[in-house]
């Protein structure tokens, strides 16, 4: 049985770390976590906040992938959404997901990420 959900791996190309950090760190508000010596030869980065994990491999020939991402829970979806337009991210709020208030933006290499909240009413 599938207990929890340990990280998602996205991809980016050579050369794109302090871009990511920049994104993953600054904007979104992630702390930066230590890859292991024989994974951090690989370039990439990994991001934690709270129990999620987002870990970003180097690829060769990148391209974002158009409809899959990760969806991130987010607590004050709306002070959320403000702070990633303060830092230059795009925010694109979208009403299909009854029950939730959720947002989508991309990160500077064009993954797209889903944040959301349910809606207390």
């Amino acid at each position: 049985m599938i207990s929890a959900l340990d990280h998602v791996q996205l991809a980016a190309p050579p050369g794109s770390e302090d871009a990511l950090r920049a994104f993953y760190g600054d904007v979104l508000g992630m702390t930066e976590l230590p890859k292991p010596p024989v994974l951090a030869a690989r370039g990439g980065c990994w991001f934690g906040s709270g129990a999620a994990q987002i870990h970003i491999g180097i690829e060769e020939g990148f391209r974002p992938a158009r409809k899959a991402h990760p969806g991130i829970r987010v607590d004050g979806i709306t002070a959320y959404a403000r702070r990633l337009e303060e830092r230059g991210a795009t925010v694109v709020w979208d009403d299909n997901l009854p029950g939730h208030r959720r947002f989508y933006s991309d990160d500077p290499f064009g993954n797209r990420l889903e944040f959301l909240e349910p809606d207390s009413s």
